[in-house]
């Protein structure tokens, strides 16, 4: 069987990457929600944390100040798309100084009334 002529059933769900595409738009929200419901986990657990250790001062104040920075983190990650993908754009870089090739110097002709002839 030629494989255009594939059944349904025979050809992949997902089809196969032949791009450098960014992820989908979808993708993108998804990966952010998760990391965002993540980073209010472990500040809802650094709260606890704080209260279960009151006794200790210093191990409470550091619970407690993660607790309350975390939020503004979650909200600044999540509103951040990824980086985009540096190109490889090819751009003229003029050659190093020492790679210049110099041509040999020349005799110059001059002819009457002082113009210059390159020979």
């Amino acid at each position: 069987m030629a494989s255009s002529q594939q059944s349904a059933r025979a050809r992949r769900a997902e089809p196969v990457l032949i791009t450098q595409a960014e992820p989908s738009l979808v993708e993108q929200h998804a990966a952010r929600k998760k990391r965002y419901v993540l980073t209010m986990a472990v500040r809802g657990i650094s709260l606890v944390l704080a209260a279960v250790f009151y006794q200790t001062v210093w191990l409470m104040i550091i619970f407690a100040v993660l607790g309350t920075i975390l939020p503004w983190i979650a909200v600044v990650m999540a509103n951040d798309r990824p980086p985009k993908k540096k190109l490889d754009t090819h751009r003229y870089v003029p050659p190093r100084p020492d790679r210049i090739l110099e041509a040999p110097p020349r005799e110059r002709r001059v002819i009457e009334g002082g113009r210059v002839i390159d020979g």
